[in-house]
């Protein structure tokens, strides 16, 4: 498609995505944004919330040619909820529609009606307690993709920063650290700064895993026993490795000179550095699917829902990243 078409999910709609959605709307984009939600609530919280305005929700033709963003008007690929959605409030009997905007726009990047897709905040709560094995977003994606490893990658600015594990308790760590887990992920990751962010030679520092990457073997025997043993083994053939550093040090900017990605080993390693970079203008993407996947790096915020006192930014840059990713170089 000459002009990208780009899926945008709503998320939790009693969160903080419908009017996040609604805001970016408000703003002229060069590709074609089309809302998976339900139109009703939309159209309910641009009326409700202040400051969002006169907008008008077009039914989503994709049959038509896709034209460039034209602020005020919004095509929507209409995904009904079962009830409708107080700003703040909960309700797991909507978690099956939110579900299903997931599953929509994922359906239309594979069969080429989307270029990419970009995810609202959904609440992982609300859905366990409707009964779906529900871990996260990533998670959800990978196993609807059929793909078996993904990679959590969050962006802001110039910082990236992979995770080779995500939503794990801190004890499960170590043990999920295998050579097999990490030099999968390193070559996803390299594959995909490669394809999809357009760097030719990527330059990748790689976390330790225990206080002064294991200390020689005295803190911790995993840099020993696995991170180095797969970073030798990727480096000859050809990948451009670091480390294991030591994750308090790696962050500085001198470390950080000439490297495109880092690779922390934990959730909470990695993405505290990064959040408070760039928070509320940082990005998650997910590495490893056979489509453009971006989201918020942030939650549903239900305390500002409904207020209109919440933040697009972090949205508007998931949107350009998308775009960027479809198409690369």
């Amino acid at each position: 498609m000459s002009v990208p078409r780009l899926a945008i999910t709503a998320g939790e709609p009693a969160g903080i995505g419908p009017e996040l959605l609604l805001a970016i709307a408000a703003e002229p984009w060069p590709v074609q944004l089309v809302a998976i939600a339900d139109r009703d609530m939309l159209a309910v919280r641009a009326a409700v919330v202040p400051g969002l305005g006169a907008i008008a929700l077009d039914d989503f033709d994709p049959s038509a040619a896709p034209t460039p963003h034209a602020p005020g008007r919004l095509p929507v690929l209409h995904t009904p909820l079962a009830r409708p959605a107080d700003p703040g409030r909960l309700d797991p009997a909507n978690a099956a529609a939110v579900l299903a905007t997931l599953d929509t726009a994922v359906d239309g990047c594979r069969d080429g009606r989307f270029a990419a897709m970009v995810t609202g905040p959904v609440q992982k709560s609300v859905i366990a307690d409707a009964g779906f094995a529900f871990s996260g977003h990533t998670e959800y994606l990978a196993a609807r993709c059929g793909v078996e490893r993904v990679v959590m990658l969050l962006v802001a600015g110039s910082l990236r920063v992979a995770l080779a594990t995500t939503h794990l308790s801190l004890a499960a760590v170590p043990g999920a650290i295998s050579r097999e887990l990490l030099a999968g992920t390193l070559q996803i990751l390299h594959g995909d700064l490669r394809e999809r962010f357009a760097i030719d030679a990527p330059r990748i520092a790689v976390l330790g895993l225990n206080p002064h990457a294991g200390e020689g073997g005295h803190l911790g025997r995993e840099e020993i026993d696995v991170i180095v043993p797969v970073l030798e083994a990727l480096r000859a053939e050809g990948l451009d490795l670091t480390g294991p550093l030591p994750a308090d040090t790696a962050f500085t900017p001198r470390a950080l000179a000439g490297v495109d990605a880092v690779l922390a080993m934990y959730h909470d390693q990695g993405l505290p550095v990064l959040k408070h970079a760039g928070f509320g203008e940082a990005v998650n993407a997910t590495l490893g699917l056979p489509i453009v996947r971006t989201s918020v790096d942030h939650g549903t915020a239900l305390d500002l829902a409904g207020t209109g006192k919440a933040d697009a930014g972090s949205l508007r840059a998931a949107v350009r990243l998308a775009v960027d990713l479809a198409s690369p170089g």
